[in-house]
């Protein structure tokens, strides 16, 4: 037995007696022989047991720890060259060549002045000597059939290239009207001022252009009139609009704002009729006075603040009649004197005195009615043909 035995052995009857000594009688030697027997074989066994454990749990564990791992979801792996990080690849480089910038189409006035220019075609009704190639423009007063810039060019992106454009008012002149022109320039590759187009030009029915104006989103609002002032037309005659155009890809066109213009709204239609123009017998100083009745009505649509009446210098001086309550107008116009006003779908009927003086084969007696409102302005007619009326002498 070894050492280890004894000690077990030992062990076991110590506590063995401690235990069951005091309950247990003696069962004789033979029976104790039998128990230590017995004792010996179970604790020979458990003996074992430990030493077995000691050795199977080292080896075990050192087992676990270089056992190859359990096999899992196949994984795809990309080498990496020796030397080298594994940081992702970065993409390739395009080979498209980059989009080359628009050319700065923003064009001084003094670059605009100083360039040479090909102009869109003239619009019908302007002069035929107006240039359209290779023109240098002029800046200040208009001469004769000689292009201008009028104002300021403005700026914006037109066309949605990125890149801004220039707009400009040009005129060409001829007498007392002008043909006028909304152009857009820009610049070639070159750096040359190019001329990108017309936006809008005078035309019959749309007789100016007076200005413009560019937005943000390139689109460009520009002020348009039915007919020029000029001649004898007032400042304040036209119809005024504001139309608005923009870039298409090929050309301008409108996009917003009124079409026409149509019959103007201020205007209504004055007709006046006359009787004979009577004519007294001569004074002590051989002098006669001639008597006039004249209607007007207002056919409409427009109310009439003030009526004026005028070409009295072909029948005489005034002297009296309604015509005492005649006073003169104070804008610029025909010479005339203004009465009473007229609503429309009224009539009023006037007696006109005159020192009468003959008239001339030349300038035979007519008398003209004229529609002025409350500021003495003076207005056209709807139907200027029967507004005046020649005079038959009488007496």
């Amino acid at each position: 037995m070894t050492e280890l035995d004894d000690i077990l052995v030992g062990g076991e009857f110590a506590a063995f007696r401690e235990a069951y000594a005091p309950a247990v009688h003696p069962a004789g030697t033979a029976a104790v022989r039998e128990t230590i027997r017995r004792r010996r074989r179970r604790t020979a066994v458990v003996t074992a047991a430990a030493v077995v454990l000691a050795v199977a749990i080292p080896v075990g564990a050192n087992a676990a720890l270089h056992r190859p791992p359990e096999p899992g979801p196949a994984q795809t792996v990309t080498p990496t060259p020796s030397g080298t990080s594994a940081s992702p690849t970065p993409p390739a480089p395009s080979t498209a060549s980059p989009t080359s910038a628009a050319p700065d189409g923003r064009i001084t006035r003094s670059q605009l002045l100083a360039a040479r220019l090909a102009l869109p075609r003239w619009p019908q009704g302007a002069p035929t000597t107006c240039l359209t190639d290779e023109v240098r423009l002029r800046s200040g007063s208009q001469q004769d059939s000689v292009p201008t810039l009028l104002g300021e060019p403005r700026y914006a992106d037109l066309d949605g290239d990125g890149a801004t454009e220039t707009v400009a008012l040009v005129a060409c002149r001829q007498g007392e009207a002008s043909a006028k022109q909304v152009i857009a320039f820009d610049r070639d590759g070159a750096g040359r001022v190019v001329t990108m187009g017309r936006v809008v030009g005078t035309r019959e029915g749309m007789d100016d252009v007076t200005d413009f104006a560019v937005q943000a989103d390139g689109e460009i609002r520009v002020h348009v009139a039915d007919i020029q002032p000029c001649c004898s037309t007032p400042e304040w005659a036209p119809q005024r609009q504001w139309r608005t155009y923009a870039w298409t890809g090929e050309r301008f066109d409108q996009t917003a704002g009124p079409t026409k213009f149509g019959v103007d709204p201020r205007l209504t239609d004055l007709t006046l009729t006359a009787g004979d123009l009577i004519v007294g017998a001569p004074d002590a100083k051989g002098k006669r006075a001639a008597t006039l009745t004249v209607t007007v009505v207002n056919k409409g649509p427009v109310d009439v603040p003030l009526l004026g009446f005028s070409n009295f210098y072909t029948v005489g001086e005034p002297a009296g009649g309604d015509l005492a309550r005649c006073r003169e107008v104070r804008s610029d116009g025909p010479d005339a004197c203004v009465l009473d006003g007229l609503p429309a779908g009224d009539r009023k009927t006037y007696t006109f005195t005159f020192r009468y003086a003959p008239p001339s084969i030349d300038n035979p007696p007519n008398l003209q009615v004229i529609h002025y409102d409350s500021q003495e302005r003076w207005w056209s007619d709807l139907k200027w043909n029967d507004n005046e009326v020649e005079l038959k002498t009488a007496g």
